[in-house]
């Protein structure tokens, strides 16, 4: 229970500020390699991408059900981390496609545990 200042339970421990809960879980590397990989959707675009480099309509296939507004925003969010780039091809019909950089390929055997685990134990 806590007492009237927010910041001791009835027991004498000090609590925890939300900055020094912040601050533990970044320092957890499990934590931050969380923080980076974001949702589910993000880690079905890396497994993808995996496999080979995509177009944007390739991914948006392979997740069914994704509005075009989310796979936008996932891509971004992706490629500002660093996890994926865009590549542009200015031809007679200009596209676009992602793939993995080194730092997103790195990704590989989290991914492969992952996917090992799904199969065994889910």
């Amino acid at each position: 229970m806590l007492s009237g200042d927010g910041r001791r339970a009835s027991n004498g421990i000090m609590l925890r500020t939300a900055q020094q809960r912040k601050t533990l879980c970044h320092s957890c590397p499990v934590a931050r390699v969380a923080d980076l990989l974001g949702d589910s959707c993000s880690l079905l675009i890396l497994r993808d991408l995996l496999e080979k480099p995509r177009r944007f309509r390739d991914l948006q296939d392979s997740l069914s059900g994704i509005s075009t507004r989310t796979l936008s925003n996932k891509l971004r969010l992706l490629e500002s981390k660093k996890l994926i780039q865009k590549k542009e091809f200015f031809v007679q019909s200009p596209r676009v496609e992602y793939t993995l950089t080194k730092k997103g390929a790195a990704l590989r055997g989290v991914l492969d545990a992952m996917r090992k685990y799904g199969k065994k134990y889910l």
